[in-house]
């Protein structure tokens, strides 16, 4: 390596910048990882919901809707 201070400070910065480019590449990686995640778990509670909508007894009212039971 070179004596000369400003080589080395040159070297150690290059070396960092190695190393933050390598960490914001894994960041990223993993970011997408997670939001193809997020997607399939949004897709799968929507078609759940469906399922759930589709199962519903049409007569039957929502909580808000019913009248109190007559001990009330």
């Amino acid at each position: 390596m070179n004596d000369d201070p400003l080589t080395a400070r040159i070297e150690e910065l290059e070396s960092r910048l190695m190393h933050q480019e390598a960490a914001i590449e894994e960041l990223t990686r993993s970011l997408l990882s997670q939001e193809q995640l997020l997607t399939s778990q949004l897709q799968t509670i929507e078609r759940l919901e469906a399922q759930l909508h589709s199962l519903a007894d049409p007569h039957t009212l929502a909580p808000g809707e019913e009248a109190p039971p007559p001990h009330y």
